[in-house]
């Protein structure tokens, strides 16, 4: 009995099998490890931009000067957060970015002029926003609004 055209395929399906192994070994340690812990540092700090953003257009929106303003001005914030729609919102005179990623989020207080008497209002994520700067006689308003 000859048996030499088996010690070939035994051969060959060892071959694919130790491939399988090594390419599921590779993706299980990726996708387990390496990649979430990426993507949260990649949610964190896009979370921190986009606080950063908005702080910084709240701040322009408020004119450095004038006996009475009405305002509105469009913010573009990102849509969603590792995936997971967000909401910024007023803390007395500072934003907070709720997110419900633990790692993700922030608070920041914009430097507004001393006529600002109120920072209020909410956005939240995938809808137009604007910020809404409004007021006399030396004091000003500011609301975070849904367009």
């Amino acid at each position: 009995m000859d048996n030499r055209g088996l010690s070939t395929v035994v051969e060959k399906v060892l071959s694919i099998g130790i491939v399988l192994l090594y390419v599921a070994l590779l993706t299980t340690t990726l996708y387990g490890g390496a990649v979430p812990a990426y993507r949260s540092a990649v949610g964190a700090e896009l979370g921190e931009r986009t606080l950063a953003e908005a702080t910084a257009r709240i701040e322009q929106a408020v004119p450095p000067s004038g006996r009475s303003v009405t305002a509105t001005y469009r913010v573009d914030l990102p849509a969603t957060i590792e995936g997971v729609a967000y909401e910024i919102r007023t803390d007395g005179g500072a934003l907070v970015l709720v997110h419900p990623e633990e790692g993700v989020g922030g608070r920041t207080r914009p430097v507004l002029s001393d006529r600002v008497t109120a920072l209020s209002g909410t956005w939240h994520s995938g809808e137009e926003t604007v910020v809404t700067v409004g007021g006399g006689n030396g004091t000003v308003t500011v609301r975070l609004e849904e367009a």
